[in-house]
């Protein structure tokens, strides 16, 4: 179905994102996978294009789009023709709004341009070996020491983990209160910011994820994002855009493997004739491409009210919940699909599919998602009891 939220702008730029993935990106994935990260000059190319951190003010050498469907068309061009282990939306939409919204004018301007060149990598460390998606559980703690912060603890399942020259860390900054969380931003080579082995995982190889330990790093309170207890209020007013970006990710990649099927189903043969002259294949392939339809368009539309900085909570857990869930049955499907092929890593399918299971984990399981709608609509046992 046309999608009705783009204009000849978008698409220009979409045909330039394009271009960029294809020849600076997708020529090193398969390399990217095998040694387990992506090179870090990809981002500084990036940078040199004009990809990352598109909204960010041109004072700090951004394009000063306010405007999120240029990012949605980075995100989606990266899914489909780059490598999803080249983590461009952590850095533009989940990291680099931390320090654009919640930094000082001294801050912004020490960071963001070396954010926006991509000579900063960034990642943001909030989930506990203990704790999940419980930020209310978190032990990481900070301490003040007057004129600097003492920060001790351990973060793990950090995407950017090893590559990242800053790092948003969140830690208990109030004994007494679950909420009472402060940001810090912690630079690679403070004394006591040690780095753990690069975690392996089922997919996403090009993608690294580390564990991080922090053992009395002295934390400048300059580093400091906002108020050293308000953490909690400023992780939640962020996640639900971080969510709206995993439902983005999601559905291109979504796409992307429906393509990839409709492609195959037309070409391979059995019994003398395409898999994809069979009934089911048909019947299969068509109800994907009404779910794929449906979901797109209302991703498409928390899109457009995100820009107009109406997306809610709950907006952003039923867009990551909806999106992720399809994704996984829409994977599950395409390799059924490509049948023996689809088992075998020479294929896309066969990695999109491990790929894809993590979705409907981090940045909250959905689990998770269902629980904050169902406490929007007063569903709340605290209150029901």
């Amino acid at each position: 179905m046309r999608r009705l939220i783009f204009d000849s702008d978008h698409d220009q730029f979409r045909e330039s994102v394009r271009k960029f993935m294809l020849a600076e990106v997708a020529p090193h994935a398969e390399r990217w996978r095998d040694q387990g990260f992506v090179d870090r000059d990809i981002y500084t190319k990036a940078g040199d294009q004009g990809l990352l951190c598109t909204w960010a003010d041109e004072a700090y050498g951004g394009l000063g789009i306010a405007d999120f469907r240029f990012e949605q068309i980075i995100i989606e061009e990266n899914m489909r023709h780059g490598e999803l282990g080249f983590y461009i939306n952590l850095h533009s939409n989940i990291v680099a709004p931390y320090l654009a919204d919640l930094g000082s004018d001294e801050q912004k301007q020490r960071w963001l341009p070396g954010v926006i060149a991509g000579r900063h990598i960034l990642a943001v460390a909030m989930t506990e070996p203990g704790a999940g998606s419980d930020l209310a559980g978190m032990k990481a703690k900070a301490e003040d020491n007057g004129d600097h912060w003492l920060l001790n603890g351990s973060k793990t399942y950090i995407s950017n983990g090893q590559l990242a020259d800053l790092v948003v860390v969140a830690a208990r900054t109030d004994p007494a209160s679950k909420h009472g969380l402060g940001l810090f931003v912690v630079e690679a080579g403070m004394p006591g910011f040690d780095r753990g082995q690069r975690l392996k995982k089922m997919g996403m190889e090009a993608q690294d994820t580390s564990e991080l330990f922090f053992n009395d790093v002295k934390v400048p309170k300059d580093n400091v994002l906002g108020q050293a207890t308000a953490g909690f209020r400023y992780l939640s007013k962020f996640l639900a855009g971080e969510r709206l970006v995993a439902a983005v990710g999601s559905m291109a990649c979504a796409q992307t493997a429906f393509d990839l099927t409709l492609d195959y189903v037309k070409q391979r043969r059995a019994f003398g004739k395409p898999i994809g002259a069979f009934q089911n294949t048909r019947f299969v392939m068509a109800q994907l491409r009404a779910e794929l339809d449906s979901m797109q368009t209302y991703v498409d539309q928390l899109v457009l009210l995100y820009n107009d900085k109406a997306l809610s909570a709950e907006d952003g857990a039923a867009a990551k919940l909806l999106a992720t869930e399809l994704e996984g049955r829409v994977m599950d499907a395409c390799v059924q699909l490509h049948g023996g092929a689809g088992y075998m890593a020479e294929y896309r399918i066969a990695r999109m599919y491990t790929d894809a299971r993590i979705t409907r984990i981090f940045g909250g399981t959905s689990e998770i998602m269902k629980e904050i709608i169902g406490r929007s609509l007063g569903l709340d046992d605290r209150k029901l009891a």
